[in-house]
């Protein structure tokens, strides 16, 4: 009976801190990717309907990201709260045994498994996946593909581009120059007066019609030059050559199923770097909902040992952890991508130090001993103290 009423205790503890968590991670990711959102707005022309459903395909992503902050940081704050009230030590009195308090946190961090293991197996695809031809279609619609005034860019594949003076809305260029490196045999160079953009609707095709300029077209090897004055001439681009890698329909394999990616690894005709992207995306699906489950775990004697009221300073190590956890995450991801560390094994290594981390500091709590921190820490914690 005993053990069901500290079950419920803590666990009555630690899920409103975790839903709170979560919002507050949510809404900040949230609201630093609403200045891109904004600058689609103006460059593209998307509509207030356009951007409510990207931020709607961009939860799931933002939620996967959100669960290991939110989960070590609920758990870490309630047991500094727990630790700071002398409730610990009451519980250790009672002959109560640390074992005795991990059970509550467990079913929470399992719970927060199974949301993010759904999250990454399916939501996060499906998002990705629809983010991406939603975004495709404005460009589509709107066919500026982000050109701007006295700046060269190279809005698709082979093609560079620089305009004197642009109208958006009216689709009109002036002062227009383009290097067209498209063909293998040969590089066109086009200097014109003016040149509309044409958007065709019901076809994969925009036009660039140029009036009133010049075409310099030379071999690879540079050893001929042909001069072409024209009146009117009509440059057609395939949209699903656009440049802009987001804006491309094909797919990613973050944005693959389960059983796409099978057979993506089992191809025979990709590249080697094709390959392991492949078996990355396949592992992280499964290596980020076991760290979230793990974030739980090794918050409880972090809490345990962390003997002041402020809330803040939890907050602060929890996001430490977390970065930390990221960054580790992200530089395998890297070095596994050239294939030096096997994907399949690399994928795992943060989980394999949380795990490791977790049984020490447990081990630690257990026994009564303090965390020794390294002299570095020691001389911020002082500072800070100051």
């Amino acid at each position: 009976m005993k053990k069901k009423i500290l079950f419920r205790y803590i666990f009555s503890e630690i899920y409103p801190l975790f839903l709170t968590s979560l919002f507050i991670a949510v809404f900040i990711v949230i609201s630093t990717k609403m200045f891109s959102l904004i600058e689609m707005v103006v460059s593209h022309g998307a509509k207030a309907s356009h951007i409510i459903k990207i931020l709607f395909y961009l939860v799931p992503e933002v939620l996967l990201f959100s669960l290991p902050a939110a989960t070590l940081i609920s758990v870490l704050i309630a047991f500094l709260r727990f630790s700071s009230d002398n409730e610990i030590i009451a519980l250790k009195a009672s002959g109560i045994s640390l074992y005795y308090v991990l059970p509550p946190v467990i079913a929470l961090s399992f719970i927060a498994f199974l949301l993010s293991l759904f999250i990454s197996l399916f939501l996060v695809p499906w998002g990705n996946r629809n983010l991406r031809e939603l975004l495709f279609q404005v460009v589509k619609k709107n066919a500026n593909v982000g050109i701007k005034e006295r700046v060269f860019c190279e809005p698709f594949k082979g093609i560079i581009l620089y305009v004197n003076h642009f109208s958006p809305n009216r689709g009109i260029m002036k002062g227009v120059f383009v290097v067209d490196k498209r063909d293998k045999r040969e590089i066109n160079t086009i200097v014109a007066e003016k040149g509309r953009i044409i958007n065709w609707p019901n076809r994969d095709l925009i036009t660039f019609h140029f009036s009133k300029g010049t075409i310099f077209s030379t071999d690879r090897d540079f050893r001929s030059i042909k001069t072409i004055e024209f009146y009117s001439y009509d440059l057609n681009m395939d949209i699903g050559e656009l440049n802009a890698g987001r804006y491309s329909l094909k797919r990613k394999p973050k944005e693959m199923n389960l059983n796409e990616l099978l057979h993506e690894i089992r191809r025979k005709d990709i590249s080697r770097i094709k390959h392991n992207l492949a078996i990355i995306e396949l592992m992280e699906r499964f290596s980020i909902p076991v760290g979230v489950f793990l974030m739980g775990i090794i918050a409880v004697p972090i809490g345990m040992q962390i003997k002041i009221k402020n809330r803040t300073i939890a907050v602060g190590v929890g996001i430490l952890i977390f970065f930390i956890y990221y960054i580790l995450l992200a530089a395998v991801k890297g070095i596994s991508e050239t294939g030096y560390i096997p994907p399949a094994f690399s994928m795992w290594i943060p989980d394999i130090f949380l795990l490791t981390g977790s049984i020490y500091l447990i081990k630690l709590a257990e026994t009564d001993k303090e965390i020794r921190m390294p002299p570095f820490l020691t001389k911020i914690k002082r500072v800070i103290k100051k």
